[in-house]
């Protein structure tokens, strides 16, 4: 057998698998981008245990139109300028891989407004490419809304517990977010009921 390169889509795959295990792992990507935004108010919503929708929206800081799609793309960070920056990292998120990695195992739109733009940008990306993409009214902040996690990955939909113990992972992780970060509201719905809402 001889050896070749993996094909771009299968790598991407691959690499989702490093930072995207289960919903939970979602939740918490997009939540810590909410926090590293300044956000004050980080609102969760979940769907089937989280398989068939994950929504995350935020009252943060927003991505300017010119960098929305940069921002799905590996590697890309708004959280790192200079190699010895690594060394004095104050943020949560840094490596650039997660919403390249969920965006390549979900169906994805993203809304977003920075503080200094009248309008807001839309994007959608579905197996890590760009499938639409247009202006949109919106509050500064931002909203990632994750669709059938794992559609193009049925073997990993299979590993997935129950939605009961998918969902008690995500409350968890809300809690233990919430506990830290007293000055931020968090609110986590479930099946359109409120499970958390922190002061």
């Amino acid at each position: 057998m001889s050896i070749r390169a993996l094909p771009a889509q299968v790598v991407a795959q691959i690499a989702a698998g490093e930072v995207v295990e289960r919903p939970v792992s979602v939740v918490k990507e997009l939540v810590e981008n909410s926090l590293d935004a300044g956000a004050g108010t980080v609102h969760i919503e979940v769907q089937g245990g989280g398989q068939r929708l994950i929504e995350v929206a935020d009252d943060g800081c927003g991505i300017p139109e010119a960098e929305v799609e940069l921002a799905f793309g590996r590697h890309t960070t708004s959280k790192l300028l200079r190699p010895e920056d690594l060394f004095c990292i104050r943020t949560l998120g840094f490596r650039g891989e997660a919403l390249a990695s969920i965006a390549a195992v979900a169906r994805v739109t993203m809304t977003t407004r920075s503080r200094d733009e009248a309008s807001g940008t839309m994007v959608r990306f579905e197996g890590g490419q760009l499938v639409r993409r247009e202006r949109c009214a919106r509050p500064p902040g931002t909203t990632v809304t994750v669709e059938n996690l794992f559609y193009n990955l049925p073997a990993r939909r299979k590993f997935l517990r129950s939605d009961v113990t998918e969902v008690g992972h995500i409350l968890a992780l809300a809690v233990a977010y919430a506990l830290a970060y007293a000055h931020v509201r968090f609110v986590l719905i479930h099946g359109g009921r409120e499970v958390l809402r922190s002061s």
